[in-house]
């Protein structure tokens, strides 16, 4: 016993030594690991110095098919890996068209009723049929896949499959062979007969069936199951020509060229998706896609990840030679004719808050971003001529800032259908006029938008025929043109008091002291949407108007925008195109959306207008053309069926180690125009992301500090026992 009591304490002691070292140890290690790499790099180390693009993405794309697909966050992607025959140039502006697997950009042959060739310049009227002619450049082939894949004598590998041979199978990198072949004129016919199949849905084919000869017959003719019914409106000429046959002149059918709607499919992976076996493992097209273009998808996961890389099969294409004024300044020429794609992979991780998004990017772990609300005062500037540049903070990074205004214009509908606000009489015309007047959106884009807005005057955006700035073109029922400022400005609220008096509501109230109460049906539930929301209803109060809010869920709120079922909404439009025609038939009323459920949600019907569109819209651009849109523009400024209310513009950020990069709202297909210098952006992480060691470093001489005592007391107690 005793020598057990004499030995415990300095069993204990060497316990708490030894426990101390390996503390010691510990600390001194994570001191090294932290010294020696960055601890908050997202990404493996293998990547460091590959070349390949980060980005994000914040809502899973539900269509990879491109004859469903009509949403930005789907052609983000799928621009990159179908291609139609047609883009747009990358540099230039205004947009300009150029072949992509054309040999040309197709000029229309014109025919009368009598089957006469006419002269380019015909009138529309006189044109029965117009014919377009596609030669596609022979040599494309499509990227590797199993849909292509064949046997020793010739057949197709994997089209006819059995739930036993897929079992496990998940994704197509699952499948062990791939095949190729070379892209033809049949593939692209077999794309518009897919358009046409009314199962599918594409949400163009109401459109389409108005100018593709034989388009609406033949779908009605697929309703019914008749598969090989005939379509005289497209057809394959020879392996690399096809033809597609208009009912009338429409200058505008180029530009359709260019959506994916008309990209290639081949039949071969159609057929190897409809197979049961497939299906039920949800192998689909939607997730899958199959394309000629400069990028594949190799990985899918979902909630998680999607990522590209280059199609091994892609062909030889060259980065542009020419631009516009300032391009070659900015760099944008340093690779002409150089071979692209530049980029092998492009990672794309699903961030859906903003915050973490944000700050990645800042790290170098992302290489562009957005900007918010939130973050846009610290990240933008403007200069001593109102133009915003990058802040001190971003410059210091040698973050680049580009702004680009938008194809899109933003309004407030009125129901043209509606007892209180709807209507053309003068008294109608100039309530709508009132409240457009007090709706200052000028203000609005100021405090909400960050100044990320042109107030607009009409529904064409700049950069669109027809567009015109200065005196020319202002809304003159909504602004007067001050010559000393030389710009536009918003005419007074006591105008507009004026007004509303006009119109039978002198203070806001009608002849029986009723006071006037206007819904606004919205789906305004996101941050932000409460301040919007009030600042509205201040502005109306100022004439005196009381304005109910009604916020509801998408689907209901699309319900009764279909029905005709309010009387003010807030509402947008996108380019599908560059051109008059895809604005201004937002207010044609034969596209009524509650009588005809075409895009024009304001149901506005002026028979003036109607035939004024009606001569333009197949008119090519031309002083004639012009002045028809001017008289639409005033017509509809005077009926006010439409609060005007700005562009949107774009502000991007991106990092120095990204070349090329320029803002394209129309031509979505861009990824392969960029270039990423690894190195220095591996150089940047290193330098922003080193680790802060010092607290280590004083935990650790405290700790040492803290043993001090322990080991004198080791020492004493080891000196008075020998």
């Amino acid at each position: 016993m005793k020598l057990l009591k004499h030995h415990c304490p300095t069993q204990q002691i060497h316990f708490r030594v030894s426990l101390s070292s390996r503390c010691a140890i510990v600390l001194m290690g994570l001191i090294f690991f932290f010294s020696c790499g960055i601890p908050n790099n997202p990404y493996p180390k293998s990547q460091q110095n590959e070349e390949i693009y980060y980005n994000t993405f914040d809502e899973e794309p539900k269509h990879f098919d491109p004859v469903v697909s009509y949403s930005s966050d789907e052609y983000r992607f799928i621009q990159q890996i179908y291609e139609p025959p047609l883009q747009y140039h990358y540099l230039k502006r205004p947009y300009e068209l150029i072949p992509l697997t054309a040999e040309t950009v197709p000029q229309p042959q014109y025919f009368g009723a009598n089957g006469k060739e006419l002269p380019q310049g015909a009138p529309a009227e006189s044109v029965a049929r117009a014919v377009y002619e596609i030669r596609i450049r022979p040599g494309i082939m499509f990227q590797p896949h199993p849909c292509f894949a064949k046997t020793e004598d010739g057949t197709l590998r994997y089209h006819n499959l059995t739930k036993a041979e897929v079992k496990g199978f998940t994704e197509i990198k699952d499948f062990p062979m791939t095949g190729t072949r070379e892209l033809t004129a049949a593939d692209y016919v077999y794309q518009i007969k897919r358009m046409a199949d009314p199962q599918l849905s594409c949400p163009i084919l109401s459109t389409l069936q108005d100018y593709i000869v034989g388009m609406k017959t033949y779908s009605a003719a697929l309703a019914n199951g008749q598969t090989e019914a005939p379509f005289p409106g497209v057809a394959v000429v020879d392996r690399y020509t096809y033809r597609v046959t208009l009912k009338a002149k429409y200058p505008q059918f180029v530009y359709w060229l260019a959506m994916p709607f008309f990209s290639p499919m081949p039949e071969e992976a159609i057929n190897f998706y409809n197979q049961p076996a497939i299906k039920d493992r949800n192998i689909t097209i939607d997730r899958f896609p199959v394309g000629t273009g400069a990028y594949r998808i190799d990985t899918l996961i979902a909630h998680k990840e999607i990522v590209l890389v280059k199609n091994e099969n892609f062909r030889v294409e060259r980065y542009p030679s020419s631009g516009e004024p300032g391009d070659r300044e900015a760099g944008l020429l340093d690779d002409a004719w150089e071979t692209i794609p530049f980029i092998p992979k492009v990672i794309y991780k699903l961030e859906k808050e903003y915050i973490p998004r944000w700050n990645k990017f800042l790290q170098g772990y992302y290489d562009s971003s957005s900007i918010s609300s939130d973050t846009f005062d610290s990240a933008v500037v403007f200069n001593d001529t109102g133009d915003p540049t990058a802040s001190e903070a971003l410059k210091a990074k040698d973050i680049v800032l580009r702004t680009s205004v938008q194809p899109t214009t933003y309004y407030l509908a009125f129901n043209m259908l509606d007892d209180t606000v709807g209507g053309y009489t003068t008294e109608k015309q100039k309530l709508r006029q009132a409240i457009s007047i007090a709706l200052d959106y000028e203000e609005f884009t100021e405090i909400f938008l960050n100044g990320r807005g042109v107030v607009s005057h009409s529904p064409l955006p700049p950069g669109i025929f027809g567009y015109e700035s200065g005196e020319r073109g202002i809304n003159p029922y909504m602004y007067d043109w001050d010559v000393d400022a030389d710009r536009p400005v918003r005419k007074s609220i006591e105008e507009a008091r004026q007004l509303l008096a006009a119109a039978g509501y002198p203070g806001g109230q009608d002849s029986k002291g009723n006071p006037l109460i206007i819904s606004f049906d919205n789906t305004w539930n996101s941050a932000g949407a409460t301040a919007r929301l009030t600042w509205m209803r201040k502005k109306l109060e100022q004439l005196g108007i009381t304005m109910e809010s009604r916020t509801t869920d998408y689907n209901r709120f699309r319900d009764k925008v279909k029905d005709g079922n309010f009387q003010f909404i807030f509402w947008g439009w996108h380019a599908d195109y560059p051109d008059a025609e895809n604005f201004l038939f937002l207010l044609y009323g034969p596209n009524g959306k509650a009588r005809y459920d075409g895009a024009n949600s304001a149901n506005y019907d002026n028979p003036t207008y109607n035939q004024l569109f009606e001569e333009m819209k197949n008119m090519e651009n031309s002083p004639e053309r012009l002045s028809r849109i001017r008289e639409m523009n005033r017509l509809i400024q005077r009926d006010a069926p439409w609060v005007f209310t700005f562009h949107p513009v774009s502000f991007g950020l991106s990092h120095q180690w990204v070349k090329n990069s320029k803002p394209n709202s129309l031509g979505g297909g861009t990824l392969k125009y960029l270039r990423v210098d690894a190195n220095r952006r591996a150089e940047n992480r290193q330098a922003w992301n080193r680790p802060v060691v010092w607290p280590l470093w004083l935990c650790l001489g405290v700790f040492i500090l803290g043993t001090i005592p322990a080991v004198i007391t080791i020492w004493k107690r080891e000196r008075r026992t020998q």
